[in-house]
């Protein structure tokens, strides 16, 4: 049967699916519930993990008959339970719910903190990731006419092979930067001329750094988005200005955990990212206390998936600090909207004299200071009067060597004034920090070790 094409009345919707990303709150927790009995009762019968850890809490699936039943009974897990439960029979071990003939994609995590964890994904569920990434496409105005450039190495870092799939779901063309350097990278560009430039942010401020070298006009490319994941930035507004500035082109992000899924596509106001909920299920915690936080709190979020079949992921602890807000967002989406997208890690948040410090908000406060560039580390360490951060960042090229120890000052000055607390502040030269094309390790914890 020959496919139809769309026509200009779906063209022009702002929803790729509009029945789901407007229905109402009380429909969504009708939805939640009703999705969440059914993963729960197939985790328990495949899964032995699941199966395990539902018997010691003493609850059987029958028992979720309520939204709070299921945030009250059902125990959290974590990263390090899924690598335990694969490291039973490597590579998925009791982990996994589907035999072996429905594994079509496999992946792993970077082990960045220890064993890398496999992550199965079937082919079905590969359809539903790529959807995710579809809501963001769609609602900024990106059509199956478009082509993306993916500025990506094609290794075993699933969340780029998701975006893949859902340009393919979306019909659109796929131009693969894998394989090349930056410099082929942006010549490529010139020659293809894609519409989309998938990749981290930090490496689209790192090719806009080379493009200068070279003499390359970014704004006069053919790039009118850039659409980023794998770290946060896309929704810290000085970043984004900064990316939007560099390529003449607006910048959106979707926050996506490989295990779970590209869960929350960016809202097309640039208020943060949504939560997929015909998708996933989340609640956001606080992460000492594990009390649920209410609307407009910091909390750190806790997740469940509806399309992750091969390796069920139910009430998922990702240490992603968000701010969740329910109520309908300015760009018509009922769904969850995670205001500034991720904030940081419960991992990473220090507590400096009792004043909570995120990553985030630093980066947000560097790009405040003329003359200091997008990279920067941060360094935690302890000290005699607790614990201490300092900060490494470096200076724009047109800033002489001479005029560090005043933007040292200026840049300490503004984090004192906003943060109020003391934060030291390195000035580095161009360059001297590294670039990264995949995720940019910016957070240094020398307490631990």
């Amino acid at each position: 049967m020959e496919a139809r094409p769309l026509s200009r009345t779906s063209l022009a919707s702002r929803y790729w699916n509009e029945h789901t990303e407007t229905m109402p709150r009380e429909r969504l927790q009708a939805l939640h519930l009703k999705r969440l009995q059914q993963m729960i009762a197939y985790a328990y019968r495949r899964v032995p993990l699941y199966r395990r850890l539902y018997d010691r809490a003493g609850f059987k699936p029958e028992d979720i008959r309520s939204l709070e039943d299921f945030d009250r009974l059902v125990p959290v897990i974590d990263k390090q339970d899924l690598v335990q439960a694969q490291q039973t029979n490597p590579p998925w071990g009791d982990a996994v719910a589907l035999p072996e003939d429905f594994h079509l994609f496999r992946f792993q995590t970077s082990g960045s903190t220890g064993v890398p964890m496999a992550i199965p994904v079937s082919y079905y569920s590969s359809h539903h990731y790529g959807e995710q990434w579809v809501y963001g496409f769609w609602a900024v105005g990106i059509r199956p006419h478009d082509s993306f450039y993916f500025a990506f190495t094609w290794g075993t870092f699933i969340g780029f092979w998701s975006a893949y799939w859902g340009v393919r779901r979306l019909g659109a063309t796929v131009h693969s930067g894998g394989g090349v350097n930056t410099e082929m990278r942006l010549k490529q560009i010139l020659d293809l001329k894609p519409t989309v430039l998938v990749c981290t942010p930090t490496y689209a401020l790192a090719m806009a750094e080379k493009a200068r070298e070279l003499g390359i006009d970014l704004p006069k490319t053919s790039i009118r988005w850039t659409y980023h994941a794998g770290e946060p930035g896309g929704n810290v507004p000085t970043t984004r200005r900064a990316i939007e500035e560099a390529w003449g082109a607006k910048a959106y992000e979707l926050y996506g955990i490989g295990e779970v899924g590209a869960i929350a596509p960016g809202c097309p106001h640039q208020l943060g990212v949504h939560l997929a909920e015909d998708q996933a299920y989340a609640t956001v915690i606080d992460p000492d206390t594990s009390r649920v936080v209410g609307d407009g709190e910091v909390g750190e979020n806790v997740v469940t998936s509806y399309i992750q079949f091969a390796q069920p992921v139910i009430k998922y602890r990702t240490h992603d600090l968000v701010r969740a807000v329910r109520t309908p967002c300015a760009c018509g989406r009922t769904w969850l909207l995670y205001e500034g997208g991720v904030l940081g890690r419960s991992d990473h948040m220090i507590i400096i004299k009792g004043t909570n410090v995120y990553p985030t908000a630093v980066e947000a406060l560097l790009g405040e200071v003329a003359g200091v560039s997008p990279h920067y580390e941060i360094h935690v360490a302890r000290g005699p009067g607790g614990d201490e951060i300092r900060v490494k960042v470096e200076a724009q090229p047109e800033v002489a060597a001479g005029g560090y120890d005043e933007l040292r000052r200026r840049v300490e000055a503004l984090l004192y004034e906003r943060i109020m607390v003391r934060i030291g502040v390195e000035i580095q030269a161009p360059g001297h920090l590294p670039r990264y094309e995949l995720k940019a390790k910016r957070f240094f914890d020398h307490r631990r070790g």
